[in-house]
């Protein structure tokens, strides 16, 4: 009794911290899939490099969770690397965790592209949107919205790159800009992209809403593109650290293999303090 007594206790801690965690995650999207939009930004050819690598590391990170994750578009770069890719992620409260991704991800290291083997910063963008479900309700007006279609450019055969079967959906009011190009017909593609513009719309909205509780919070950054969340140190040092939490971790090559849930649960504590402190 005393064995198994003690085996209980130590497995309590770990699902108290799943349960505190996942209470955190009180949005109705949190508990949806999510959608990771990755792109190269400075840095050259370092940079696309660098969105390759943050790719593996999500896809790691959703193996280790147990999730699905499938690439569903991607955009090689001429050199080496990617321009950019779309992740979808199925598993429980993948936007929930995932949405802590979301901002400008920073490299230091020795160039494998320079020949005099010079230390170069790069960077790249991770979006996440929620893949949502039919029964969260976003407004779309056919009025607010203009949608041309092109050529596909991806992977699929003849017929997908010989016809105009790529989709892409401008949203008037927002700006917000959807393509779709992986499925053969544009039919499906319209339907995609529909879905994703739902779900960046959504998304849109939780942003305006965090926009206004962080206005309240002067120790909170709002979090948008040029924002530099995280480094990722490979030299001279090794290090990642997360800027707006201030947690470090030394094994680099374990966060680039996935190990996230430190820098993701270190920022739902640190948001839902700060939506309690701007209630109270």
């Amino acid at each position: 009794m005393i064995a198994e007594g003690t085996a209980a206790l130590r497995a309590l801690p770990p699902k108290l911290r799943e349960a505190e965690i996942e209470q955190m995650m009180s949005d109705p999207a949190d508990i949806s899939d999510a959608i990771v939009d990755i792109n190269s930004g400075a840095g050259g050819t370092d940079a696309s490099d660098w969105a390759d690598m943050l790719k593996r590391m999500y896809l790691q990170w959703a193996a280790r969770m147990g999730y699905k994750a499938v690439v569903v578009d991607e955009q090689p770069h001429e050199e080496a690397g990617i321009k950019s890719a779309r992740i979808e992620v199925h598993g429980p409260y993948a936007y929930g965790y995932l949405k802590a991704e979301i901002g400008v991800h920073r490299l230091v290291r020795i160039s494998p592209f320079d020949a005099s083997a010079r230390r170069h910063t790069a960077f790249a963008s991770v979006d996440v949107t929620p893949d949502i479900d039919d029964d969260i309700e976003v407004e779309v007006n056919e009025s607010d919205l203009r949608i041309d279609t092109y050529r596909s450019s991806g992977a699929g055969g003849q017929h997908v790159n010989t016809t105009d079967s790529a989709v892409r959906i401008t949203h008037l009011p927002t700006g917000i800009v959807v393509t779709c190009q992986n499925e053969r017909s544009q039919h499906k593609n319209k339907a995609r992209a529909l879905k994703i513009l739902r779900a960046k719309l959504y998304q849109h909205e939780l942003e305006r809403r965090q926009a206004e509780i962080d206005a309240q919070n002067a120790q909170k950054k709002r979090i948008e593109w040029g924002s530099q969340i995280r480094s990722y140190v490979l030299h001279p040092y090794r290090m990642v650290k997360d800027l707006r939490t201030g947690v470090e971790v030394g094994d680099a090559d374990r966060v680039l293999d996935g190990d996230l849930q430190r820098f993701m649960e270190a920022w739902l504590v640190q948001r839902s303090s700060g939506e309690a402190e701007s209630g109270s």
